[in-house]
C-alpha cells in the first residue's frame, strides 16, 4: 500500500504541472488577441479623428473664401481713414468756432488796415465828424466782425459735415461743440456788424448861436 500511495502522488505531481503549462500557454494567446483588438479600435478612432479635422479645415477654407466672417483687406484701411478724417474735421470745427468767438489774428490785421485806409481818406479831403468816425472807427469794427463771422460760418459747415454720418462718440461731441461755437460766433459777428452792442459814436451838435460869451 505504501508503494501505491507513492505512485499516485507522483502521477498527481506530473499532472498538475502539465495543466499549469497549458493554462500558461493559453494566456499569452488571449492577451495578444486583446491587444490586437485594442490596436484596431485605436486605429479606427484615429482615422475618424483625422477625417473630422479634415472636414473642419475644409469648412474653414470655404468660410475664408466667401469672406462672410472677416472683412476684406481693403475695407479696414478705408474705415480707418474715414475715422481719422472725421476726427480731424471735428477738431477743425471746434477750433474755428473758438476762433470766431475770441477773435483771430487775421481779423485784427484787417481791422487795422481798414483803420489806416480811413485815416488816409480823411487826409485827402474834408469830411464831416460823422464821416470821420465811420471811416476810422466803424470800418475797422465792421471788418473785424465780418472776418469773425466768416470763421464762424466755416465752423458750422465743418461740424455739420462731420455729423451727417454715424461717428464715434468723442467725434460727435467735438463736432457738436464746434457747431455750437460757430453758431454763437455768427450771432456775435452779426451783432457787431449791425451795431447792436453799441451804436456808432456821435459828436454832439453845437448850438446855432455858437458858444455863449463869458
Amino acid at each position: 500500500m505504501g508503494t501505491r500511495t507513492t505512485e499516485k502522488k507522483t502521477d498527481d505531481e506530473k499532472t498538475v504541472p502539465a495543466q499549469t503549462a497549458t493554462e500558461t500557454a493559453a494566456i499569452p494567446e488571449a492577451t495578444e488577441a486583446e491587444a490586437a483588438g485594442k490596436a484596431a479600435a485605436k486605429a479606427d478612432e484615429q482615422t475618424d479623428d483625422n477625417a473630422a479635422l479634415a472636414a473642419q479645415d475644409e469648412a474653414s477654407d470655404l468660410d475664408a473664401g466667401d469672406g462672410t466672417d472677416e472683412p476684406g483687406p481693403d475695407t479696414t484701411p478705408a474705415a480707418t481713414s474715414n475715422g481719422i478724417a472725421a476726427g480731424a474735421g471735428a477738431v477743425v470745427a471746434a477750433g474755428l468756432g473758438l476762433a470766431s468767438v475770441t477773435g483771430t489774428w487775421l481779423g485784427t490785421t484787417m481791422a487795422e488796415r481798414a483803420n489806416l485806409l480811413g485815416q488816409i481818406k480823411l487826409q485827402s479831403g474834408k469830411a464831416q465828424a460823422a464821416e470821420q468816425i465811420s471811416a476810422v472807427y466803424g470800418a475797422s469794427w465792421h471788418t473785424n466782425a465780418m472776418v469773425n463771422g466768416f470763421f464762424a460760418l466755416l465752423a458750422v459747415i465743418a461740424g455739420a459735415v462731420v455729423l451727417t454720418r454715424s461717428r464715434a462718440t468723442w467725434v460727435r461731441a467735438v463736432a457738436w461743440g464746434g457747431l455750437a461755437l460757430g453758431a454763437l460766433g455768427i450771432l456775435i459777428s452779426a451783432g457787431m456788424y449791425l451795431d447792436l452792442f453799441g451804436g456808432m459814436p456821435t459828436v454832439p451838435k453845437m448850438p446855432a448861436g455858437g458858444p455863449a460869451a463869458p
